[in-house]
């Protein structure tokens, strides 16, 4: 019998980039979101959202595009909380709007849309 060993993975996830009408204030809007320091990206016009760590996640860059169309959001981020509440009212006040609200025995969640109406869920767990 021959065992096959994978191959070593070679690749990380390091950055997801953005297209937005504009970077700054969307790059304003998710560094407070997530806490996180902002700098310029390092392509002219970009702005970035860095990681402070491993733990953070991935580096969210954001690109100035000429056309932007929300409805093709690929990428929905998952944000997770144990203060739901003051995390909904933080979010909002940021500038989020929330478009969907999901109450489940064991979880509660909103989906809520950012300045460019780029859709993203804050989660909670509840206990058993």
């Amino acid at each position: 019998m021959t065992v096959s060993v994978p191959a070593p993975v070679r690749v990380s996830f390091a950055a997801l980039n953005i297209d937005c009408t504009d970077s700054d204030a969307l790059a304003g809007f998710w560094g407070k979101a997530l806490g996180r320091p902002v700098s310029p990206g390092k392509v002219a016009g970009d702005t970035a959202v860095d990681a402070a760590g491993h733990e953070s996640g991935p580096r969210m860059i954001f690109h100035t595009a000429s056309e932007v169309n929300p409805a093709n959001n690929r990428f929905r981020p998952i944000l997770v909380t144990e203060h739901y509440d003051e995390e909904i009212e933080r979010l909002t006040d940021l500038g989020a709007k929330p478009v969907n609200e999901v109450n489940l025995p064991e979880l509660r969640w909103t989906t809520l849309a950012d300045p460019e109406g780029n859709e993203f869920d804050l989660v909670t767990w509840r206990p058993a």
